[in-house]
């Protein structure tokens, strides 16, 4: 029996490949102009409200009694047991001086929790953070100083707290780069911690009242 054979009937033409491969290049160089105006673009935005110097933030006073609570709190939530902590302004930046190291910096050299809003359930932050340029291979930074707004969400984690509003005194901020801040959540880093992570998660209710925020395990 003879072999079957299978004999293509439709004409192919070298242009094809060429046209393919025009259109792969194509794609490729719009990625890398796409990639490089944006970059470029937003180094230009962050640079029209950034200073090169960071902002000294005001020194905040302990509150003594504050680790205690804290305990306390995350002994109840361990053991999966109602419990309610109020935080007020001055325990907030207590927990910023307490906080460790995320990964991108110390919150204490960042952030002071300035005052509570309980209209907008936001806590207004006087703010410092730094910020890369595009030249990210030369480690220099800027500094974002101003008025920075988070507001308390709810992940499969527990609480994350995320940018809503950034104000800089003189500048207009625009609504894109509030945008991509509000993309990182703040508490992110701590909700994998093996101490901090499981208090977190077992925070199932949390509210901004104008004289502290309230978390709650029920």
């Amino acid at each position: 029996m003879d072999k079957i054979q299978k004999v293509p009937t439709g004409e192919f033409h070298s242009g094809y490949g060429c046209i393919i491969m025009s259109a792969v290049v194509g794609v490729f160089v719009f990625i890398i102009w796409w990639g490089y105006y944006t970059l470029t673009t937003m180094d230009a935005a962050i640079a029209a409200i950034t200073q090169t110097a960071p902002a000294k933030l005001h020194e905040v006073a302990a509150v003594p009694d504050l680790e205690q609570r804290l305990t306390d709190f995350a002994a109840a939530a361990n053991a999966a047991k109602p419990a309610t902590l109020k935080l007020s302004v001055a325990d907030l930046n207590t927990l910023l001086l307490l906080a460790p190291d995320g990964g991108n910096g110390s919150y204490k050299s960042m952030l002071r929790v300035k005052s509570l809003d309980a209209t907008h359930q936001t806590i207004i932050t006087e703010a410092s953070l730094p910020m890369n340029t595009a030249k990210f291979w030369e480690d220099t930074k800027r500094y974002l100083v101003g008025e920075v707004d988070f507001t308390l969400v709810t992940t499969e984690l527990g609480p994350d707290a995320k940018v809503s509003a950034v104000r800089v005194p003189g500048k207009t901020v625009p609504e894109e780069m509030v945008k991509g801040m509000a993309m990182y959540g703040y508490l992110g880093p701590y909700q994998n911690d093996k101490t901090l992570g499981p208090v977190l998660k077992a925070i199932k209710k949390f509210k901004v009242e104008a004289d502290g925020v309230v978390l709650s395990t029920e």
